[in-house]
């Protein structure tokens, strides 16, 4: 009976850390966070082990420090527990009056529904089902439907000179590619003014050209922007440009964002209609589908196809656009961020934190407003394995994985996390943060919290670091 005791005993606590070897990954992650880059720059840390139910290491877990991306993290895991994986991004098409011989005597009508992975080659799509109804001539107008959403086109805190960079995209509920453009620029004979294309060609912007081709040896000071300090739509292009010969396939794209993106989306439609024989010689603008339009066609994106990229590459209009579809589908239209906080909030309920605690005021984690903790992230990330089983499976998967893509590509390489670690980062100035999930050498897997905060310079520092933890944590049998 003795020996049937212990072997119960020794089988129950085969699974769980040996204390000795429990203190020797303390003392590593100690030892990390002894070097005097942390006596001015903070770290809230957390780590449990999920298959043992045992904490592994904690400090200043409660400390309110932003999230920078790592807010992706609450945005996607509310969008799974309350939309679900299968809620759809729908764009819909509507007409009003008649189409009587090819003609349609009446109005065309896009009604926005915040899909953010819309592109150029969907505008096609449209087009075509419009043609498929036999439409040659559209009498009427071209009217974008934007009443999904409320007008405000940036979160709270996002900061004014971070504009025209995509990472602060202008929000509507009628997206198409990022709410950015593309510009190829290319050298030409000394002396001239290098060539400049727009990715996709449009005349929603204008294009000013102050830049030159100068000899191959000399430096390269070519600047790519967009008259941004009055909200213009003009791309410039100025400065030096070195004369050399470059393949298209190695031909860099540069991007900047859109001012009132819906009206872009407007024009690529009216643009690739009239150049696919569609007469129409109306306006554009913004304006309420009618109750009477007819609906013809509804262009559907599910939320597991979403989440891949925007967990993967940190897709911020992705997680805004998400935010806005559980605030719509709870409190209506038109969707706020401030209702989308409310539907964030319970998902921190369910597990079992108190949302009054923190504070959170966007999407994306784009707003230096946000202020959460890493045992937040860990209580959610917790959550999701133990309570939503095949929805963590998708979290899961659409995180980046070290060494292998997104914004972990080049992290951890050659090292025992490579294609081990699936964890969401964030980046802002003086913030990088890395949570998420790794498999122990024991098998176990485990789930982590870092933020890092109050640094100046690079963040490459700061993710040397949480590398080191993460291979500790690999490496720990």
């Amino acid at each position: 009976m003795l020996k049937k005791i212990l072997l119960l005993i020794v089988l129950l606590t085969s699974s769980l850390f040996p204390q000795s070897n429990l203190k020797e990954v303390q003392y590593k992650i100690d030892t990390v966070l002894s070097n005097k880059y942390f006596n001015s720059t903070l770290m809230g840390i957390d780590i449990y082990d999920l298959s043992a139910r045992q904490s592994i290491y904690k400090k200043n877990e409660n400390m309110l420090l932003n999230p920078a991306s790592n807010m992706k993290i609450l945005t996607t895991s509310t969008a799974l527990v309350f939309l679900g994986p299968t809620y759809s991004f729908t764009t819909s098409l509507y007409y009003s009056g008649k189409i009587i011989n090819k003609t349609l005597y009446g109005d065309l009508y896009v009604v926005g529904g915040s899909d953010p992975d819309f592109t150029t080659e969907d505008i096609d799509s449209l087009v075509s089902v419009i043609k498929s109804l036999g439409i040659k001539e559209i009498t009427g107008n071209i009217y974008g439907d934007v009443s999904m959403m409320d007008s405000l086109f940036w979160g709270r805190g996002w900061m004014w000179d971070d504009d025209p960079s995509t990472d602060a995209p202008y929000l509507t509920p009628l997206d198409i590619n990022r709410n950015s453009i593309g510009i190829i620029v290319k050298s030409k004979l000394l002396g001239e003014k290098p060539s400049v294309s727009l990715v996709p060609p449009t005349d929603y912007v204008s294009i000013q050209n102050k830049a030159i081709t100068v000899p191959a040896d000399s430096p390269n000071t070519l600047k790519v922007t967009r008259a941004w300090l009055n909200r213009k739509n003009k791309i410039i292009v100025e400065g030096d440009l070195p004369n050399k010969v470059i393949p298209d396939s190695l031909q860099d794209t540069l991007h900047v964002n859109v001012f009132r993106p819906d009206f872009y989306f407007l024009t690529l439609l009216k643009e690739h209609a009239v150049n696919s024989g569609i007469i129409f010689d109306g306006k554009i603008d913004t304006a309420t589908t009618p109750f009477s339009a007819i609906n013809f066609f509804n262009f559907k994106r599910p939320f597991d196809s979403v989440i891949v990229n925007l967990n993967k590459v940190s897709y911020n209009l992705g997680a805004e656009m998400t935010m806005y579809a559980f605030s719509r589908k709870f409190y209506g239209k038109p969707a706020t961020a401030q209702n989308g906080m409310k539907v964030i909030d319970s998902l921190l309920v369910l597990a079992g934190l108190t949302p009054d605690n923190y504070r959170i005021v966007d999407g994306s984690g784009v707003s230096r407003y946000d202020l959460v903790t890493a045992k937040v992230l860990l209580s959610v990330l917790k959550y999701m394995y133990y309570k939503k089983p095949s929805l963590f499976r998708i979290l899961y998967k659409s995180f980046p994985i070290a060494g292998v893509d997104g914004t972990l590509k080049n992290r951890m390489k050659n090292t025992p996390a490579e294609g081990n670690v699936h964890a969401k980062t964030g980046t802002l100035s003086g913030v990088c943060s890395l949570s998420g999930y790794l498999t122990a050498k024991n098998g176990h897997l485990i789930v982590f919290s870092m933020l890092t905060e109050n640094f100046v310079g690079s963040a490459k520092i700061g993710r040397n670091f949480q590398d080191e933890i993460s291979n500790i944590l690999v490496n720990y049998n």
